[in-house]
């Protein structure tokens, strides 16, 4: 299984691909969509990006709806993991092709808990 972290901040990064490692992942990470959407056509498809909202160059909308518009990554499971807590950005992130939607700060128990949700995890 491999995710892929994107995340204008390197130390959320880091925290992430730490949990998300110690589930069995392999990590690619990107500080922006951009950069997220390089690492998907260098390193072909992932089974989960955790995506950040509020990005420079191309925010997670943003990345969303152009990797939703590519049929390679369909199976491709996405999760947005954010600050925004409004009713409407959890509509938004949904809508535009997110899975699934996770708010800053989280626990392992409360990431976990969504993984399993779309069974990508059974722990």
């Amino acid at each position: 299984m491999r995710a892929l972290i994107i995340d204008d901040s390197r130390a959320l990064r880091a925290i992430v691909a730490k949990l998300v490692k110690g589930l069995g992942f392999e990590v690619l990470e990107a500080g922006n969509g951009r950069e997220g959407l390089e690492q998907l056509k260098s390193n072909g498809a992932v089974d989960l990006s955790l995506v950040d909202w509020n990005m420079p160059d191309i925010n997670g909308i943003e990345f969303i709806r152009a990797v939703r518009a590519q049929d390679q990554y369909n199976a491709m499971k996405v999760m947005v993991i954010t600050t925004q807590t409004e009713i409407d950005h959890i509509t938004k992130a949904l809508e535009s092709g997110a899975n699934e939607y996770l708010m800053k700060p989280f626990t392992r128990d409360a990431l976990l808990v969504k993984l399993q949700m779309l069974g990508i995890v059974n722990d």
